[in-house]
């Protein structure tokens, strides 16, 4: 299928502008990505349609924590990804076209078939996650118009590298997304991901400015990007930014894929940091990967009232009402119906 947003140039090259990479691909060769391929001078997609993912999550597993906080979200994803993380933790599916010399497999499914299964299992939301969402754009975009149509809300899970084209074609039907703000050095992004962290933080204040609500996940490596200052300068960033109300995951890493000599994150590391992004004037911070931390919880900034308690991807209890505070009337930022 023709892709979306590129543009043709000489000697039957195209320019792809789906991503902030805006690969420049010719004839017969394949972007970053690996899923969009240059055939005879025109763009194509090669994973419309080709599920390899297709399940039902509650929401706070992608995380989101201040978006129908108890709902079940159904969850797609395609093969293929515009990043190179080292640390990737769904890289069987997310690398797969380039680890595996371009293979593309995936079950054909039709957007109409997904909006059907979210309505059958009860779910409040699609979620385009697991992978990258930005690769598999046209299909995103085709499901998620659909799924408004039935009432049903639409969530990227995203790396945040889409570029402001694509973010304006899809904002009018994109109600959330977790951005993952993997760092705050650019030599991290560039060494370990392949990427540029100056276009995630354009992505995210572009979201912002569009009205797509927004939660924001870091993965906390050890020794690679746990220090006090940049966390520091992280947290002041989605401050400043983003605004304070804006949730932040602060995420255990585990050894994977190609980062295996790094021991599992202490969680008096994720404690440090949660403790940071509070004193920076956030006022929603959680620690992410440790089922039972306190840090789970979301409590009222303006009396301390514990508000959702959590345990892992459960809802426990669930005070918010209409989306104040039930003990002191504060405004809680988040979607709530």
């Amino acid at each position: 299928m023709e892709a979306l947003l590129y543009e043709k140039l000489e000697d039957r090259k195209v320019r792809c502008a789906l991503c902030s990479h805006r690969c420049v691909i010719p004839e017969g060769r394949r972007g970053i990505c690996s899923v969009r391929e240059n055939r005879g001078g025109i763009l194509n997609t090669l994973v419309y349609g080709r599920l390899i993912a297709g399940h039902i999550d509650p929401i706070e597993k992608k995380p989101l924590f201040h978006f129908l906080p108890g709902s079940l979200s159904y969850s797609i994803a395609t093969v293929g990804c515009n990043f190179r993380c080292r640390f990737c933790q769904n890289a069987d599916i997310a690398q797969m076209p380039a680890d595996s010399g371009g293979a593309i497999i995936g079950e054909q499914t039709r957007a109409a078939e997904i909006v059907a299964a979210a309505e059958a299992g009860g779910c409040r939301s699609i979620s385009y996650t697991y992978t990258e969402p930005t690769v598999f754009f046209e299909f995103a975009l085709e499901t998620a118009t659909l799924a408004r149509a039935k009432g049903i809300r639409n969530v990227f899970v995203t790396n945040g590298y889409m570029t402001r084209e694509a973010l304006e074609m899809i904002s009018p039907w994109l109600d959330a997304a977790n951005v993952d703000l993997k760092a705050f050095a650019p030599t991290y992004y560039q060494e370990l991901c392949g990427a540029k962290l100056e276009h995630v933080q354009e992505t995210l204040r572009n979201m912002k400015s569009l009205g797509v609500f927004v939660e924001v996940t870091t993965l906390i490596v050890p020794g690679l990007n746990d220090t006090p200052d940049e966390l520091k300068a992280l947290a002041a960033f989605l401050v400043d930014d983003l605004g304070p109300d804006t949730p932040w995951h602060i995420s255990r890493f585990h050894p994977t894929y190609r980062l295996t000599d790094r021991p599992p994150t202490p969680v008096q590391t994720l404690r440090k940091a949660r403790e940071i992004g509070l004193a920076a004037g956030l006022r929603y911070v959680y620690t992410g990967n440790v089922p039972g931390d306190t840090g789970e919880n979301t409590f009222c900034p303006g009396c301390g009232e514990l508000l959702i308690e959590r345990w892992g991807f459960r809802v426990q209890k669930l005070r918010v009402g209409d989306g104040r505070c039930g003990k002191c009337g504060m405004k809680i930022e988040g979607v709530w119906e």
